[in-house]
């Protein structure tokens, strides 16, 4: 079932008065109460195999949120320890402050007039929270995500970002530190697979979790078990 911002928003309409930065009280406790009952560290110990996480991604208009970039689109999928769960997704498009460059239209196909329209960061932030929940959040090069997700958290709901975020590039290195791989479609066609609709969020998240799936197997033969495992090992490489 994909997670539908605004059929969700249509439904709480009315229910959740905004404040003035688009944001409501209600939004900010929710968020402020789930980190507070967040067992991070808990993560640690459980086995990879049996670990649920979301895998997801952002497009943007650049790289530097504190610059003026701004997030254009999410979109995640859920992962049930090494098992894609194909119909519980979430996808958004996020409404641009300032008009986006032809550059990044051409490149994720998402223009001006798609993204006017759209509802605000503040509303689909929360909502991607709703659907994630506690769970461990996984992305490719996931700094990039980092950075936006630190920067609207604080920005919107004056709550630091504490979700545990993964990064593939960890598993790639342990699992196979000689293969050298760097980007998403270097990732997908060493390991066999298809690579269809690039740059677009719930697309790439996908992708993304395909190749979790994978490794998550990969690193189980080499006797790494659980993050903790894996932490440990990156350490050293």
């Amino acid at each position: 079932m994909t997670f539908d911002p605004f059929f969700f928003m249509k439904g709480i309409q009315g229910k959740i008065g905004a404040s003035q930065g688009g944001q409501s009280q209600q939004q900010v406790a929710y968020l402020r109460q789930l980190q507070r009952e967040m067992r991070v560290e808990e993560t640690l110990n459980i086995p990879l195999t049996e670990l649920n996480v979301i895998v997801f991604d952002i497009e943007t208009t650049g790289f530097y949120p504190d610059q003026g970039d701004q997030i254009i689109s999410i979109g995640a999928i859920k992962v049930k320890g090494e098992k894609i769960i194909e119909n519980e997704t979430f996808y958004s498009l996020v409404r641009a402050e300032k008009s986006v460059s032809e550059e990044i239209s051409q490149l994720t196909g998402l223009y001006d007039t798609q993204l006017q329209n759209a509802p605000p960061l503040s509303e689909v932030l929360f909502q991607f929270f709703q659907f994630a929940q506690d769970y461990t959040l996984v992305a490719h090069h996931a700094n990039h995500e980092k950075i936006f997700l630190q920067h609207a958290s604080w920005k919107l709901y004056r709550a630091p970002f504490k979700h545990r975020l993964v990064d593939m590039s960890f598993l790639y290195r342990i699992a196979e530190p000689d293969a050298k791989l760097i980007t998403l479609e270097e990732c997908c066609e060493y390991n066999g697979i298809t690579v269809k609709g690039r740059h677009h969020a719930l697309n790439d998240a996908k992708l993304t979790a395909q190749l979790w799936s994978i490794y998550v197997n990969k690193l189980h033969q080499k006797g790494c078990e659980t993050l903790n495992d894996l932490y440990e090992r990156y350490t050293k490489v």
